[in-house]
């Protein structure tokens, strides 16, 4: 009789590697595509473009706690895979969308099954002590920065012959990421460590008031989301800004975030752990913030567009921050609370 698979880092940043490689290869052609809907529209371009994110982050604002409630009741591998499924979804509706409105459809599919990121983290929770967390999450920061080295400038390569060509090569991508999760991907939450599903927890408002229960766990929390704003308004903007300030096209946004993928595989995967081990979780957690406020004023005051990847630079050590934060949450957290 064979040996079950015994959980690790290793599985789960394959894992996430095939979900960032996916996201990364649209990136520099979703801008161009709405755009394009808009009757290349810029300025209308732009709103849209933002809107879109909005509705991505309001479904899986409202769906994150229900797959999280669900992975501390089900287990981790089966959220991963429904999650996995729904993306794949997303980027061929994408791909064959005939309007906006059908782009609007496959986002919201998206963020309905975006929890793949937040039960990988609650997976590394489950399979390694609190001492070595940060360094577990700089791995998953790792994948997702080698996922954003291949991945944009696939993305520019493909979308010159086709600007919807890349988005059913991420449709293949996240395919794999399920077949490979389906027969390779083992359970990280034995059923000891499982609690009933719940609707009151489910609720995402509930889920947020609940966080007081756990000292200092709401401050943290409130810190992490004012880190993922600016995070998030600088990666939905990129591709336009860049556009629009440099004249970049596509393959000077792809070299880009391949630079920035470069930076961040290197210091999530190498620089995290013995920071955090000089420093500490929260001057670790402090180091970042400031890194990262350094790089968001360099993007909007640099002169020059060479300068741009002299603040990726600075930026991508910024990137201690999540990890920091990520390893002092799960400290205050219960192993049946992780997802």
């Amino acid at each position: 009789m064979a040996r079950p698979r015994t959980p690790a880092i290793g599985f789960i940043f394959v894992t996430l590697l095939l979900i960032v490689l996916g996201f990364g290869i649209v990136i520099p052609v979703l801008p161009g595509l709405v755009t394009e809907f808009k009757g290349n529209n810029l300025a209308s371009g732009s709103i849209w473009y933002g809107t879109l994110f909005a509705a991505f982050s309001a479904m899986q604002f409202v769906s994150a706690p229900v797959l999280g409630a669900l992975s501390d009741r089900y287990g981790r591998r089966r959220v991963i895979l429904i999650a996995a499924a729904g993306s794949s979804i997303d980027y061929v509706i994408m791909g064959l969308a005939p309007s906006l409105g059908w782009l609007f459809v496959a986002r919201l599919i998206s963020g309905m099954t975006a929890g793949a990121f937040a039960t990988c983290n609650a997976y590394i929770a489950d399979v390694t002590p609190p001492e070595r967390r940060a360094a577990g999450f700089g791995m998953v920061g790792a994948a997702f920065g080698i996922g954003l080295v291949i991945g944009p400038a696939l993305g520019g390569y493909l979308g010159h012959i086709s600007l919807r060509l890349p988005f059913f090569v991420s449709a293949g991508c996240v395919g794999l990421n399920g077949l490979y999760g389906f027969f390779v991907l083992p359970e990280s939450l034995p059923p000891e460590k499982r609690r009933p599903f719940a609707w009151a927890r489910a609720n995402p408002v509930n889920s947020l008031l609940a966080l007081r229960r756990f000292r200092g766990v709401m401050d943290l929390a409130g810190v992490y989301f004012i880190y993922m704003i600016g995070q998030v308004m600088m990666q939905s903007i990129w591709v336009l800004y860049m556009g629009y300030r440099f004249h970049w096209g596509l393959d000077k946004v792809g070299l880009s975030l391949t630079v920035a993928g470069i930076g961040t595989a290197v210091v999530q995967g190498r620089f995290v752990r013995p920071i955090i081990a000089r420093l500490g979780e929260r001057r670790g957690l402090i180091l970042g913030l400031a890194l990262s406020c350094l790089a968001f004023i360099g993007y909007g005051s640099v002169p020059w567009d060479w300068g741009v990847f002299a603040v990726i630079i600075v930026a991508s050590f910024g990137g201690v921050a999540g990890p920091a934060t990520q390893s002092l949450v799960t400290r205050h957290v219960p192993a049946d609370e992780q997802g």
